[in-house]
């Protein structure tokens, strides 16, 4: 049985698990490194301080925070609210994913991604975990990979396709390979969503997932 609790603040306990060693920061305030993941997490999100970040930050810099916001110090302001859902996944599916290959072109991934989804995805995300695509007469036309991780939990993200191959069920091939690699492994996977977003909720429900709980991206930026 799978403890999904660390979920409610999944940055600072992938940070203090399987993450570990991308750790930046204090004992209180963590994140990822700028090239690789612009989120933080606090041990205390409520009563954190982010000033205790600054040494690892730049003026300007834009991160995420993911569940509760603290009280944002005068020099942090609040760029927008991503209302999302949390789901979760932890048993096979018998849906095939016979065009699904690893990926090691970061160039490749990041023209594809920053088309669909700009501003997610770094020069050292694939650092993270495995990344699959597929590939149309040589083409990288969809993505999918492993992002934050906790001891026994996934995130799977970076889930997009080329705007010109669309419905053709690439996503759903590229997350059930995921899944099913993860899970004869022993772990459970977790993704998060726009709560507007009925496609990939379908896609995802098909799979087997299954609603955990709203919450909360925060995107914060640096002012001074």
């Amino acid at each position: 049985m799978h403890n999904y609790a660390p979920l409610d603040n999944p940055v600072w306990h992938a940070l203090q698990t399987t993450h570990k060693a991308f750790a930046q920061g204090t004992d209180r305030v963590q994140r990822y490194p700028a090239d690789t993941l612009q989120f933080v997490g606090c041990a205390d999100p409520l009563h954190a301080d982010l000033n205790e970040i600054l040494p690892w930050t730049a003026v300007g810099e834009k991160m995420l925070m993911i569940g509760e916001l603290p009280a944002l110090p005068s020099n942090w302001a609040l760029v927008r609210q991503l209302d999302c859902i949390q789901m979760v996944c932890d048993e096979k599916t018998p849906l095939a994913s016979p065009d699904v290959v690893p990926l090691e072109n970061v160039e490749e991934m990041l023209t594809l991604i920053n088309l669909v989804q700009p501003g997610f995805f770094y020069k050292h995300t694939p650092l993270l975990g495995a990344y699959y695509g597929i590939y149309q007469e040589g083409q990288l036309v969809a993505i999918a990979g492993e992002r934050t991780k906790i001891s026994g939990l996934i995130e799977v993200s970076a889930v997009c396709t080329h705007p010109a191959f669309t419905g053709r069920g690439y996503a759903q091939q590229l997350v059930a390979h995921i899944v099913n690699k993860q899970v004869t492994a022993g772990n459970a996977l977790y993704l998060h969503f726009l709560t507007n977003n009925d496609r990939a909720r379908k896609v995802y429900e098909r799979l087997g997932f299954r609603d955990r709980r709203a919450i909360v991206f925060w995107e914060i930026v640096r002012n001074m």
